[in-house]
C-alpha cells in the first residue's frame, strides 16, 4: 500500500508538470521567490547648504525607485549639510535610482557622488569598543590617535570629532567619539593600558570601553 501511494504521488506530480497547471506554476513561483533577494546597494553622498536641506527629497526618491534605505547619516559641517545614504534593491531598482539621482543633482544643483557597493560580510572576529577623548584643543591630537589605531591594526568603524569652546571657562576644547573593531586575538587589557599611556603622554582624558548592545 505504501509503495502504491508513492507511485500515485509521483504520477500526480508528473501530470502537474506536463499540464502546466496553476498549482504547479504557483509552486515554482514560490520557489523562485525564496531564492531571490535584493543584494545590490548604492552609496549616495551629498553636500548642500544647510538651509536648503535635500534630505527629505533624497529619502523620498529612494522609496519612489523601489529601494530600501539601509543606512542614513547627516551632519552639519560649517554652513553645509553632508548626507550619506545607503540604498538597497534589485538591479533594476538601483539602475532606476541612479537615473533619478543624476537628474536630481542637476535640478537641485547638489554636490552628489554615488557608486555601487555590496553588503559587508560579517566581521565576527572584531570586538566592538568605544573610545571617548576630551582634551584641550591643539593641532595633531586626532592624527596621533588615528596613528595609534592604524599601528595596532584596529578597525575604525565610526568617528566623530569636534572643536568647541567650553561654556564654563571659554577654553578651546577637543572631543572625539570613535567606534573601533578590535581583533579578538588582541589582549584587551594590554591594549587598553598602552592606549591610556599614550593619552597620559598627550595629556588627554580618555576611556576605552566595550559596546554592550
Amino acid at each position: 500500500m505504501l509503495l502504491a501511494g508513492l507511485q500515485d504521488r509521483q504520477v500526480s506530480s508528473s501530470v502537474l508538470e506536463r499540464s502546466g497547471s496553476p498549482e504547479h506554476k504557483r509552486i515554482k513561483l514560490n520557489q523562485t521567490q525564496q531564492h531571490s533577494g535584493p543584494e545590490n546597494q548604492l552609496l549616495i553622498q551629498t553636500l548642500t547648504p544647510a538651509a536648503q536641506s535635500s534630505l527629505p527629497t533624497l529619502v523620498r526618491k529612494i522609496a519612489d525607485a523601489g529601494c530600501s534605505l539601509v543606512d542614513a547619516r547627516a551632519n552639519t559641517l560649517g554652513s553645509d549639510l553632508g548626507t550619506e545614504l545607503l540604498a538597497q534593491g534589485s538591479w533594476n531598482a538601483i539602475a532606476k535610482l541612479e537615473t533619478i539621482m543624476a537628474r536630481l543633482a542637476r535640478e537641485m544643483e547638489l554636490h552628489l557622488t554615488m557608486y555601487r557597493t555590496s553588503p559587508r560580510a560579517p566581521q565576527r572576529h572584531l570586538l566592538p569598543y568605544m573610545v571617548e577623548v576630551v582634551a584641550a584643543d591643539r593641532h595633531g591630537v586626532l592624527a596621533e590617535l588615528i596613528d595609534f589605531f592604524v599601528v595596532h591594526k584596529l578597525s575604525i568603524e565610526q568617528l566623530a570629532s569636534q572643536r568647541y569652546q567650553a561654556m564654563q571657562t571659554g577654553a578651546e576644547m577637543f572631543s572625539a567619539q570613535i567606534t573601533l573593531g578590535i581583533p579578538d586575538e588582541n589582549h584587551i587589557a594590554a591594549l587598553r593600558d598602552e592606549f591610556l599611556e599614550l593619552c597620559d603622554r598627550l595629556n588627554l582624558d580618555a576611556v576605552m570601553e566595550p559596546i554592550k548592545f
